[in-house]
This record gives C-alpha cells, sequence and structure tokens, in this order.
C-alpha cells in the first residue's frame, strides 16, 4: 500500500469537509469481553507505558496482547478508538488488520490438503478456469504452493498505477476479486515461477477463488467454519459479510506526513472480498490464532512442516532479513527469529509476530498509518522497540 500513497500524493484528490460522526459511548461498547487476562503479566506496566509513549508520539490507539505458557495472555490498549467521539480506545474492539487475513487463507488451504480436497503442488489450472486467470502470466504454470509462498512471478495488481488512480478517485468504492485481477491480466511477471519470491497479493486473491472452488462456499463462510468458530475467535470476522461494523474502531491517516489525520473508515473497500486482505479482528484473537497455531493445535506437524520451508529472496529489501514460508516469513532479530505477517488498510495496520525460542507471541493493531505515523508504529526501529520491551528479563 505504500504505491497507493504515492500515487495519491501525485493525483488532485478533492476532500469533503464533512465533519465526522459523532457516536455516543455505547457504540463502542464491546460485544464480547475478552476470554483471558491476566493482569499480574510481568512486563505488563512496562508495555502499557510503551503504549502510552506510543500514543504521546502522535499515534491514535494502538492495542496489544502478549502471550507465553507460563504467564498466559495480557492484553492492553492506549489513546483513542474514535477521535471525534473521545471515545478511549480498548483490547476487546475489532479493527481492521489487513493482510494478516493471509495466514488464515494459508492454514485454510493446508487444511484441505489435510482433508484430500487439493495437494499443494496441484497446477493453479486444475481448479480455476481458463476465463478467470485469462493473461495472468505465470498463472498457468504455477502451483498452489508458488501462490501460497509468493514465488509464483505473478505481477501484484496493488502496484498497477492505474488501479491506485481507480482506487483513489473512489476510495469507498467496492471492489470484487474479477475487478482487481484485471488490473494484473496483460503485465509482465516478475520472474518464472519457483525461481524467486516477491509479494503479490494477486496470489492470494487467486487463492480465495480456489477455496470456494474446492468448497462450493463463499471463502469467508469457510474460515467461520474452518477457523473462527472452532478457534473461538469471537471478535473476528471477514468485511464481506459486514463491511464496517458497529463498534470498529475508527481508522485515520496522515497522507501529508503533517499529523493532520483524516478518518478513512470507510476507504478500505478493495479487500472486502478477497483473501488477501479485509480482516475484521482484535489483538487477542489475532494472539490466540498465531498461538495455538504454532503450539500445534490448529494444523498437522506435516502440514506446519510445509509452512515452515523457507525460500529467500535474491535482492532483499526488507528492513529485516526476510525468508518467505507459506503465508508466513521468518525475520531474524536480536531476540532470535521469529515468524511474522503484518498487514495494512487505509487507516488501519497489524502485525503478529511469533518467538520459537522463548515460545512468545506479541500482536498489535493501530488505527492510524501512513506518512510520519509509519515510523512510528511499522518501522524496524518501531518493532525492535517493542520486541525490547516486551521479551527483556527484568
Amino acid at each position: 500500500m505504500k504505491k497507493v500513497l504515492t500515487a495519491l500524493l501525485l493525483f488532485p484528490v478533492i476532500w469533503t469537509c464533512t465533519k465526522d460522526e459523532i457516536f455516543p459511548s455505547s457504540y463502542y461498547d464491546c460485544r464480547v469481553p475478552l476470554e483471558e487476562n491476566n493482569p499480574a503479566y510481568p512486563r505488563a506496566q512496562y508495555i502499557e507505558d510503551l503504549l502510552q509513549n506510543i500514543v504521546h508520539s502522535g499515534i491514535p490507539g494502538i492495542m496489544l496482547t502478549v502471550h507465553d505458557s507460563a504467564n498466559g495472555y495480557w492484553s492492553g490498549a492506549a489513546g483513542y478508538a474514535d477521535l471525534a467521539s473521545e471515545a478511549e480506545l480498548r483490547p476487546c474492539q475489532v479493527t481492521r488488520v489487513g493482510s494478516t487475513v493471509k495466514t488464515f487463507t494459508a492454514v485454510t488451504i493446508l487444511k484441505l490438503q489435510e482433508e484430500g480436497k487439493l495437494n499443494l503442488d496441484d497446477p493453479v489450472s486444475l481448479y480455476l478456469p481458463d476465463k478467470e486467470t485469462e493473461d495472468l502470466k505465470n498463472s498457468g504454470q504455477s502451483t498452489i504452493r508458488q501462490l501460497l509462498q509468493h514465488s509464483s512471478g505473478i505481477y501484484n495488481y496493488i502496484q498497477n498505477l492505474k488501479f491506485q488512480t481507480a482506487s483513489l478517485n473512489n476510495l469507498t468504492k467496492i471492489w470484487h476479486p474479477e475487478e482487481l485481477l484485471d488490473y494484473a491480466r496483460g503485465q509482465d511477471p516478475y520472474f518464472s515461477p519457483g525461481s524467486d519470491v516477491r509479494y503479490s497479493n494477486t496470489n492470494y486473491v487467486l487463492l480465495g477463488m480456489i477455496i470456494e472452488k474446492v468448497t462450493g462456499k463463499p471463502y469467508y463462510e469457510v474460515f467461520e467454519t474452518t477457523l473462527f468458530r472452532p478457534l473461538g475467535l469471537s471478535h473476528t470476522h471477514c468485511a464481506a459479510p459486514d463491511p464496517v461494523p458497529e463498534g470498529i474502531i475508527r481508522g485515520y491517516v496522515d497522507f501529508y506526513s503533517k499529523k493532520n489525520l483524516i478518518n478513512s473508515t470507510y476507504y478500505s473497500g478493495w479487500d472486502y472480498y478477497t483473501a488477501d486482505g479485509g480482516l475484521i479482528s482484535n489483538a487477542y484473537d489475532l494472539n490466540v490464532f498465531l498461538t495455538r497455531l504454532f503450539n500445534g493445535q490448529i494444523i498437522s506437524k506435516t502440514s506446519m512442516e510445509e509452512m515452515l520451508k523457507w525460500q529467500n529472496p535474491k535482492n532483499d529489501e526488507n528492513e529485516f532479513e526476510t525468508s518467505f514460508g507459506l503465508g508466513i516469513f521468518r525475520i531474524n532479530t536480536k531476540f532470535g527469529p521469529a515468524y511474522i505477517h503484518s498487514g495494512d488498510a487505509i487507516g488501519y495496520c497489524a502485525s503478529m509476530v511469533y518467538f520459537p525460542e522463548p515460545g512468545v507471541t506479541i500482536t498489535w493493531a493501530v488505527n492510524g498509518n501512513y506518512g510520519k505515523l509509519d515510523e512510528l508504529v511499522q518501522s524496524r526501529k518501531a518493532m525492535e522497540k517493542i520486541f525490547e520491551t516486551v521479551l527483556s528479563v527484568q
């Protein structure tokens, strides 16, 4: 989405001057309380101080959950869920968590393989007819595994300047997968399938379509019955059936890098119906999902081994040295390797990180991004500060 921001700054978008909605405090009441929260978590005060410092630096609001086997879950929040209504942010509220959904998509595909309904090394063409993949270069030679690992080389529709222009000139438009794929059609691939890795949202749009072909159901219904309900993720759903649910916290963008925040709550319609984004959740549910995944409670040991087969990019432009797995990444930190996926929507960002050596899961979500805000929560420096605060020994 950084490319989208760049394009926005180049185009004369005219903003409406409507005032933000004002809601009663009851609008943001949590529908479901957090199932577990250990107020005696050893690092709780340090983390609370960090969250307050992040808000004081200019972030509207941040929620964070941490888990380890000895101390259980701790969740905290700081700042505002809604600046206009002056509603305080709480960790039980829901927010947009963007591309973190890709890990859910990968886990669903792995579970479908466990059920014998597909094989990771099947060609994409076995499930999606020529009409749906027409002129999507590399799709005819790619496998499901290569979509999952971003090694298909298929062009990322988000990088198409025509898509960015269309999106930015109608920020509240709700897009469907076929419309998004049209912006990848005819575009040259980045490399031949399997020869390198490069992040492409198009891969996960196609994976959502494959899930629907295999199951005969919308992908978001499959997520609901396969993952959300069995795992008790009461705060989690896909945007498609309810894009802006009552109580979702407001999102804000710093489009002009002046910390002049614009309410962007209704601007994320491009991913409501795709498996590459559109997830609504909170830091607590993301933490439960990731903790149970790496505790072996969702997919088999064999599937986990498939998920954690790494491929390194030939030219690594990431802030951390990064390896690509199936719907998950591995980064090297001063606290050892960590498994991670982050996500952006317009006005929102989230990250979920698991450190296998201490067995600690850290997840956080923020209702502000772009401009000067990204440096405060999404840069390597900001992430290392979070890791250090949570993981340092007293």
